[in-house]
């Protein structure tokens, strides 16, 4: 009986001494397991997917966390999504972030209060897209035609509906289509829709392979109305798509917000000190054309609502805030 027992202790023992060994005494595992983290990007087409996809990589290979991306409806959806609970990272507009942290705009009367900032990373170009061969060559031009503005609600449409009401013009004076990034170029190569507006960073995968079989053109805002734009609209900075971009033959006029990450403020303050670290000193691991703009000096402009405290001391360990 006694040996019994004895050996019942033992095993005991030698259990509990594995469990600690396996957790290395504060609840780590040897075996390198991390928190799982989710990004939400936006859709396959635009620019969010594949930095959100780097982004992860990068997150993944430098801190105590893994990371991984995800495909969404982009920015307003994304906002959404952090309120939740069901991501940790999100990629979305200034505009959107400050829609949403103040109950404006697609989120009227019900304020998300618990995102913060990470940082802002690059001009969100508004481009207007069409083909050459519409001989669409202004905004006015797009009045009765069939264009594609976003879904309700989302970043894009909201950047339609104003860029059209600084031209005397409403939703009702196009046929609005509510389409992805994907299949508005799909529409515009196959005929069923005459333009498109795309809030992305330029180039934008789903433009550039239009452009490959396509004369793509990208409609302008003229200089007054981009000034109209910006003074009723103050998170609106000009912008421009260069000569090159989908083979233009000329810089394009247009405006941008920019993009920025999104964080929920309950995640660990070590851990966002870490992600944002890890970002901002290795834009050199994104292979995305946008990769030369994401710097630590510029993260803080414009991200309309207050940092989380994990991106806050990293930014005032670099001297960029007080």
């Amino acid at each position: 009986m006694k040996r019994k027992k004895f050996l019942f202790s033992f095993v005991l023992l030698l259990t509990m001494v594995m469990i600690l060994t396996a957790c290395g005494g504060d609840g780590k595992t040897t075996s390198g397991a991390k928190k799982q983290i989710s990004i939400v990007t936006g859709g396959t087409g635009g620019t969010y997917y594949p930095l959100g996809g780097a982004m992860a990589d990068i997150i993944s290979d430098n801190t105590d966390a893994s990371a991984t991306a995800q495909a969404s409806g982009a920015s307003a959806e994304n906002m959404q999504t952090l309120s939740n609970g069901d991501a940790d990272i999100a990629f979305t507009q200034t505009d959107i972030a400050s829609y949403a942290s103040e109950g404006k705009m697609m989120f009227d009367g019900k304020p998300i209060k618990n995102i913060k900032a990470i940082g802002t990373l690059y001009p969100e170009t508004i481009q207007i897209v069409t083909l050459k061969e519409k001989g669409i060559k202004s905004v006015e031009d797009l009045k009765g035609k069939t264009v594609s503005v976003g879904a309700p609600g989302s970043g894009t449409y909201a950047n339609a509906e104003q860029i059209l009401e600084i031209h005397g013009m409403k939703m009702d004076d196009i046929k609005a289509q509510n389409l992805s990034f994907d299949e508005s170029t799909e529409g515009i190569q196959d005929g069923t829709i005459d333009a498109a507006f795309i809030t992305a960073g330029t180039p934008t995968g789903a433009v550039e392979s239009l452009s490959a079989t396509k004369e793509v053109s990208i409609i302008p805002i003229a200089d007054d109305k981009i000034q109209a734009l910006i003074d009723k609209y103050p998170y609106y900075i000009q912008d421009s798509v260069p000569a090159g971009t989908y083979k233009l033959q000329a810089e394009v006029k247009t405006v941008a917000v920019q993009a920025m990450l999104a964080v929920t403020e309950d995640l660990d303050e070590e851990l966002v000190y870490d992600i944002t670290k890890t970002i901002f000193e290795n834009t050199d691991k994104i292979t995305h054309a946008k990769a030369k703009l994401i710097k630590a000096e510029n993260a803080v402009e414009g991200a309309g609502i207050p940092f989380h405290p994990g991106a806050e001391k990293y930014f005032k360990e670099k001297g960029l805030l007080k």
